[in-house]
């Protein structure tokens, strides 16, 4: 069964384009992970400063095993000799860093595991 991982990322909105630009920069790495299914960065249209960070997983042992990877470290690396990151396992409050200081505020992890599932009808 597969698992969906959705971060939350509270931006300010002078910071919104530097988050887009940082996940833009780091696009391929997180495709090539055993397991990883889907990805999605959920620009907020109103009503609130905060991003979703979509991806599915085959499994919750495939997302472990990203999450403990040398490219995962990488991709959330140390800023300003603070730990930064998304909210994969690190604390709340900590921003989206990739070595250039927070672009976020705030972060949380939510988990759901994939209970019903479609896609668009083939037609011929």
């Amino acid at each position: 069964m597969s698992v969906v991982k959705i971060n939350v990322l509270t931006v300010p909105a002078e910071m919104r384009e530097e988050l887009e630009r940082r996940f833009s920069g780091r696009a391929g790495i997180v495709e090539s992970a055993d397991g990883f299914e889907w990805f999605e960065l959920l620009r907020p249209v109103e009503g609130t400063d905060q991003y979703m960070v979509y991806t599915r997983w085959r499994s919750e042992e495939d997302f472990k095993r990203w999450t403990d990877s040398q490219a995962f470290q990488k991709g959330h690396a140390q800023a300003g000799g603070q730990e930064q990151g998304h909210g994969h396992g690190q604390a709340a409050g900590q921003g989206h860093g990739h070595g250039q200081g927070p672009a976020a505020t705030g972060a949380q992890l939510w988990s759901f595991e994939v209970v019903q599932s479609t896609g668009p009808a083939s037609g011929s």
